[in-house]
């Protein structure tokens, strides 16, 4: 190692290296850095009431099978493993609970599990420090014993049984097993009865330990609050080394054929209307994250032009009592699926896809409307705008576009180069009938089968 120069000392601490992200177009501005642990940590600095944390992870509930090495042998873990991991680790080795601690503190928070990541939140008007110590701690100390996850898996299987018992779950998860035949996105992120039952200590210090690694973890902070501040609560309870934990996920969700498993799922549960859903998958999958946010942004758009409540179609389905005030659309975009999706209710499901099916032909013939592409370009962009309102909100898209590796500010830029052609050329490719399914729960008393 060469010497350094004389009058001259070497750091005590690793050099920080600090990126500022300014938009002109909103006149806001945030920071991040790598810290020296390897976590990602985001601030965006807003002279707010409130501050809101986030702190999460690259784990949610399709990756179940994985391995750290290249020459190691794939590890396949329960389904559900992810979000029991989520509940157990807001109990604390002293017998105390985090949620109790934060509420001492004047913070509400919680944590969700998603089919690829899990987050775990704070949101306060005071004892930010505090709070955000108490964040770090326990979601970097486990504690786990068999007695306490007995009673978990108590917990969590009548978790499972509610949702078995709401149609509304029940009719999202058979359109998954519409969709696909082998991805693991079409199974219960809970997981099932039996797969919770097989989960023990070992396997969570497992999961912990691989995917709760600082590098494979986001924090992101908005409020009135420094990078400063938040470096140095993070300085204070993780480590000084970066140490870089390789997941390699297994293939076997990206071997999933194009085809739809099935087109037509129905079942009977005691509803008073049929309750649908419609799902449209999607086979072509972005290769970068650039091109992976940009597909979700046309999306946003196709979505809104074809069935949000400004389109003549929406009021159309109303007019024909086809669909109920309950309809909604949404496009879910991960690594290894993409799926766009309708639900609702409907006195007739099957005419409504029948409707659906001759609107997007007609469209294909015609063309999209201008005036449509225009309008819901401006209401992403005023959504967008209106965002930045809130620090919950902008916590929550800085934290999302950390896991995705994508900027924030370039959001708006996506949303303006979008062109009309390339909608049509995406309702060509992907709103295809061999890409829906159809899954409907009909009232007990339903004639139709």
């Amino acid at each position: 190692m060469d010497k350094p120069q004389q009058g001259f000392e070497l750091p005590s601490k690793p050099l920080r290296y600090v990126y500022k992200y300014t938009s002109t177009f909103l006149g806001e501005s945030y920071q991040y850095e790598k810290h020296a642990s390897g976590l990602d940590v985001y601030v965006f600095p807003k002279k707010m009431n409130s501050t809101t944390a986030i702190l999460g992870t690259r784990f949610g509930s399709v990756d179940n099978t994985f391995k750290t090495s290249k020459n190691g042998e794939f590890i396949t873990v329960p389904d559900g493993v992810a979000h029991f991991l989520e509940h157990k680790l807001f109990e604390n080795e002293d017998g105390s609970d985090s949620f109790e601690r934060f509420s001492q503190l004047g913070a509400d928070a919680n944590a969700y599990t998603s089919s690829n990541r899990t987050a775990y939140y704070f949101e306060c008007t005071k004892n930010f420090s505090k709070n955000l110590e108490e964040l770090i701690s326990f979601v970097f100390t486990p504690y786990f014993t068999e007695k306490g996850i007995k009673k978990e898996i108590g917990i969590i299987a009548e978790e499972i049984k509610m949702y078995d018992d709401n149609p509304y779950d029940r009719c999202y998860y058979s359109m998954l097993d519409g969709l696909y035949e082998k991805h693991s996105v079409k199974r219960n992120i809970c997981g099932s009865l039996e797969s919770i039952n097989k989960i023990t200590p070992d396997i969570l210090y497992d999961c912990h330990k691989v995917f709760y690694s600082p590098s494979n973890m986001v924090l992101a902070v908005c409020g009135d609050v420094t990078l400063d501040t938040v470096i140095k609560i993070v300085d204070k309870l993780l480590p000084q080394n970066k140490r870089i934990r390789k997941i390699i996920r297994s293939n076997e969700n990206c071997n999933e054929p194009k085809e739809v498993n099935q087109k037509l799922i129905t079942q009977k549960m005691n509803v008073s209307k049929p309750i649908f859903g419609i799902g449209i998958k999607d086979t072509e999958l972005p290769r970068t994250k650039i091109s992976s946010v940009k597909k979700a942004v046309m999306m946003d758009i196709l979505g809104g032009m074809l069935f949000s409540r400004s389109s003549e179609f929406y009021n159309e389905l109303l007019e024909k009592e086809l669909i109920h005030l309950d309809f909604r659309y949404e496009y879910s975009l991960c690594e290894t699926f993409a799926f766009f999706s309708l639900s609702g209710k409907s006195d007739d499901p099957e005419k409504l896809l029948d409707e659906i099916y001759a609107y997007i032909e007609r469209l294909k013939t015609t063309g999209l409307s201008r005036e449509d592409f225009n309008r819901e370009k401006k209401a992403m962009i005023t959504d967008h705008v209106g965002m930045f309102d809130s620090t919950s909100q902008i916590a929550n898209a800085l934290f999302n576009h950390g896991c995705a590796g994508s900027e924030l500010f370039h959001y708006h830029g996506l949303i303006e180069s979008i062109r009309l052609c390339e909608l049509e050329k995406l309702l060509e490719k992907t709103f295809r009938k061999e890409y829906f399914t159809m899954s409907v729960v009909y009232p007990i008393n339903e004639t139709k089968n």
